[in-house]
């Protein structure tokens, strides 16, 4: 049985499914793209599958899930060795949970609400007020990061997910060392880890070319 991702790789929850399926060693992966910008995710075969019409969409056998967050979660279940990057002990648990829902309530929609208008509304430069939001993020990230990675001591999906984020964040908004010290070190540990050369990195290169693209 084949997994299929459908996404597009300037898609920064698309990237944080691909770390998660690189750093548990998931093999035989399909991958369809599904370009945003041409409008694919709106055809009907699409729109059969999700009616949500968003990316990343996994189909794996007849079991079909969308949302980054839901999808890693599963990913972890299903094929992880073990729940390292997702542990069951509650308060643990508690804390990525909190984490994650802080990248879905806070970080995406502060990178969306700069990205869309330039991708999709003709806008050729950012809006002040919106890169004041990147800027709130940043600082509420940095206080999280008391410890070495996002909910404590070891790495989980709460810095993958959020690191698929706040990457993107920073080719709009390059995080300043001095005013987020915290957020800096993280950014730079998790660039380094070997599932985000291998799947975040061409991802990133393309979405900052994207949106260069756009800019007047």
């Amino acid at each position: 049985m084949v997994l299929t991702l459908y996404g597009m790789d300037a898609s920064s929850p698309v990237r944080a499914v691909k770390m998660v399926i690189n750093k548990l060693n998931i093999p035989d992966i399909e991958y369809i793209q599904i370009n945003l910008l041409k409008g694919e995710h709106t055809y009907d075969s699409f729109l059969e599958m999700n009616p949500q019409h968003s990316i990343p969409t996994i189909k794996d056998g007849d079991f079909i899930i969308w949302d980054s967050h839901a999808i890693t979660a599963y990913l972890v279940s299903t094929y992880g060795d073990d729940d390292s990057l997702n542990p069951t002990e509650p308060k643990q648990r508690a804390v990525i949970d909190q984490r994650l829902h802080f990248d879905s309530g806070v970080l995406f929609p502060a990178l969306r609400q700069n990205v869309v208008p330039i991708l999709f509304g003709g806008q050729n430069s950012f809006d002040q007020k919106s890169l004041d939001q990147l800027s709130s993020s940043y600082e509420l990230a940095d206080k999280f990061l008391t410890h070495t990675w996002l909910a404590g001591d070891n790495l989980t999906l709460a810095d993958i997910c959020c690191y698929a984020t706040i990457s993107s964040m920073n080719v709009l908004l390059p995080v300043d060392v001095e005013m987020y010290p915290n957020l800096a070190d993280w950014l730079q540990r998790c660039s380094e880890q070997d599932f985000a050369v291998n799947a975040n990195e061409k991802g990133l290169a393309i979405f900052r070319d994207i949106i260069y693209s756009k800019l007047a």
